[in-house]
């Protein structure tokens, strides 16, 4: 599944053009699902009439094709409350809901905050840890808690850490679906037991992380390495700085999207050209 950016133009409007000619491209390179909206696609910059449009265009324009998983986390759980109403109105298949950033709750807090968004919206519900961006870390303990809930159906974990994955697939069993959030250590999440990838790589490259996705999870991990290895150059260099400075200037050399990012994210440092293109090229993607 594609954690797909927010295309924009250079004065960072919305470019709803190439919205829907990703989203095209995307599906008829083997995507399995859409996730808009997440932390690839801005979130944290679009206001909230932004934010509720991107969605309905989401849905709009995949129209039924693959699932679409609406990002609707916040770090005020009413916020994330109406984010989630919206996109259930809005038709999303399901909605992902990243831990609250920047306050730091405590793992009560962190399921107490879960539970409500779940017991107030009665659509299938995605969480998503990533500690490196929000500050907090949800424990294996906390996440075996929430599976008990029944429209909290998945994780998407982006702690990087395979031992972690090992972890949360021997507390949880069979009680959500694990997803990783970390392209770098996907394909051995996935030979482990994860159901699949939320990815950032697969923005530029979505075919060849679909078959790759698709073999580890059938368990050929020699196909899924001689893969894996191909795409390693842009699991690396699409993070030179922080996602997602490197791919959208990736996809703007691809011709997929223009040159908008929102502040204050700013484009791609110039000494980083080279590398990125360097793994584009690599797989003939420029």
């Amino acid at each position: 599944m594609v954690a797909i950016v927010t295309p924009m133009h250079a004065d960072g409007s919305v470019d709803w053009d190439s919205l829907e000619k990703l989203i095209d491209w995307h599906i008829a390179e083997g995507t399995d699902g859409i996730v808009a909206v997440g932390t690839t696609g801005e979130s944290a910059t679009l206001g909230f009439r932004e934010h509720d449009e991107v969605i309905e265009r989401a849905v709009e324009l995949v129209d039924k094709r693959v699932p679409v998983i609406a990002g609707t986390g916040g770090n005020a759980t009413d916020e994330a409350i109406r984010l989630t109403r919206h996109a259930q109105r809005a038709g999303a298949d399901a909605c992902l809901l990243v831990t609250p950033y920047y306050n730091k709750p405590t793992q009560e807090g962190l399921y107490r905050h879960f539970h409500a968004i779940a017991m107030a919206v009665d659509i299938p519900q995605v969480l998503y840890n990533v500690p490196s961006r929000t500050g907090v870390d949800m424990l294996p303990e906390t996440v075996a808690r929430l599976a008990e809930i029944e429209n909290i159906v998945a994780l998407k974990e982006a702690k990087g850490s395979v031992e972690r994955m090992h972890m949360l697939i021997k507390e949880i069993g069979d009680g959500m679906a694990i997803f990783s959030g970390d392209d770098g250590t996907a394909m051995e999440s996935m030979l482990v037991g994860c159901k699949g990838d939320i990815s950032v790589t697969a923005n530029v490259a979505p075919k060849l992380m679909h078959e790759m996705c698709a073999a580890a999870i059938a368990g050929d991990r020699q196909r899924a390495e001689t893969l894996d290895a191909q795409l390693q150059p842009l699991h690396t260099t699409l993070f030179l700085e922080p996602n997602p400075i490197p791919v959208k200037w990736a996809l703007n050399q691809m011709g997929l999207i223009g040159p908008g990012i929102r502040l204050p994210m700013t484009p791609l440092a110039d000494h980083f050209h080279e590398p990125v293109r360097d793994a584009l090229a690599g797989l003939s993607l420029v």
